[in-house]
């Protein structure tokens, strides 16, 4: 059947996400108001194949994993934006041909992967359509842009890791692997055993709540 003008436009994916609005309250009980329910399922369309790729245990299991490693970054979803502002200088790499446009001070970590660096904003912003580096203060001012970031990272960037967090889950290779993609330079290898067990926990946290098994490979 022809599309025509009066179709309705794809709903958003609130409806088919695997985490309901109450699973993801009962995860984050004391979260800032900031990190909306609403806003992360608006910032699913940005990735539709996040939470929406194989079997729906593994469906779940990406989910869960998603939201332990960025609660374990906000402290439970509760901070914003990084808490050591001494650090908020450095984060301007003056190798880039764009610099840092916004200034010396303003790539500070910020969101639910706490996406820093002048480089991942311009990353991140063309990616997603939105100019993050001449205004990254929308990642801690708009609720689905934030979320965006913290999927943008999540599903195209391997960071120390060998692969995206998304194909970790999404490939079975593991939970662990999800932590070495996002810090494995610090913590994997022995580099901060109680960080990669805090992440373990919130994901089978994660896990039980939604009804699955976390499966193997669940530290680096």
């Amino acid at each position: 059947m022809p599309m025509t003008s009066s179709a309705a436009p794809k709903t958003p994916r609130a409806a088919d996400f695997v985490v309901s609005e109450a699973q993801f309250n009962q995860m984050f009980p004391n979260r800032n108001s900031f990190y909306t329910y609403s806003g992360l399922t608006e910032a699913l369309s940005a990735y539709p194949a996040f939470a929406a790729t194989g079997s729906d245990t593994v469906r779940k299991q990406e989910a869960a994993a998603f939201l332990a490693n960025v609660g374990h970054e906000t402290g439970g979803l509760v901070h914003i934006k990084e808490q050591n502002e001494a650090n908020y200088p450095h984060y301007c790499d003056p190798g880039q041909p764009y610099g840092c446009p916004a200034g010396q001070a303003a790539y500070y970590g910020r969101g639910p992967i706490q996406l820093s660096w002048n480089f991942n904003y311009k990353a991140a912003g063309d990616a997603l359509g939105i100019d993050l580096l001449n205004n990254p203060w929308q990642v801690e001012q708009n609720a689905a842009v934030s979320w965006k970031t913290a999927l943008w990272y999540w599903n195209t960037q391997t960071g120390p890791g060998a692969m995206t967090p998304h194909d970790a889950m999404v490939n079975q290779r593991g939970f662990g692997e999800t932590i070495r993609s996002i810090n494995g330079s610090l913590e994997c290898n022995g580099g901060n055993p109680g960080q990669v067990q805090s992440r373990i926990d919130a994901y089978k946290n994660a896990t039980g709540l939604l009804g699955v098994e976390p499966g193997e490979n669940l530290s680096c």
